[in-house]
């Protein structure tokens, strides 16, 4: 069973998925070309979605929206995003009750953050793998980054559809983006992860312009 996730945008939810195979079902999915998400185009991560579902036993994708994710970032009981992503890959892996589990960690301290999810789990006896750049090394695993890839798209169209406005991936890379961020990060503060330095940054901006106005 493998984990993995979409993460880093300032727009959005983060999108987390497991996959649930075997040696048999890795074997197709690498035929059916399944690789690192980041590596294949909007329509082919499509077009490998129907296909991966048909051949795993089974999948959980977990959508996090940006209110839960700021509230992890900014809590005061020790929780961050590494813990909050350790959390949900708890919940998926609890459902899918696998034998064997590979995770691409987010944490540089990979023992660390292995510790910290198995304490998390029902079977704390579980064949555990937590690399770096799983999505990369596994099949299994970049079947997951497809999953929640693709999920992730279809979320970031439903907040088009509210926002009526083309803000493009959601990604500070992305000059649409930006654009959408410079005129309506007041506008539509619950789409935004506000946790995020950029987002801040740009409020304490607005905050302090305001402040000089009015001693002003």
């Amino acid at each position: 069973m493998l984990i993995d996730k979409s993460i880093g945008p300032i727009i959005g939810p983060m999108v987390m998925c497991g996959v649930l195979t075997d040696e048999e079902g890795a074997a197709e999915l690498k035929k059916i070309g399944a690789k690192d998400s980041k590596l294949l185009s909007p329509r082919q991560r499509q077009q490998l979605f129907g296909k991966i579902v048909k051949i795993v036993k089974g999948y959980k994708i977990v959508i996090i929206s940006p209110a839960e994710i700021d509230a992890s970032v900014k809590s005061d009981d020790g929780m961050n995003l590494n813990w909050l992503e350790a959390h949900k890959s708890a919940e998926i892996i609890n459902a899918l009750n696998p034998e064997k589990i590979i995770i691409d960690s987010p944490s540089n301290n990979v023992k660390n953050y292995r510790k910290y999810l198995i304490e998390l789990l029902k079977n704390k006896k579980i064949e555990a793998v937590v690399e770096h750049k799983a999505d990369v090394n596994h099949v299994e695993c970049s079947a997951a980054s497809i999953l929640a890839k693709v999920t992730r798209d279809e979320e970031i169209e439903k907040i088009k559809k509210v926002v009526v406005e083309d803000f493009g991936s959601g990604y500070l890379a992305d000059p649409k983006t930006i654009e959408f961020f410079d005129k309506y990060f007041e506008t539509y503060p619950d789409i935004f992860r506000k946790s995020w330095a950029p987002y801040r940054k740009k409020a304490d901006g607005k905050w302090q312009r305001k402040l000089g106005e009015f001693e002003e």
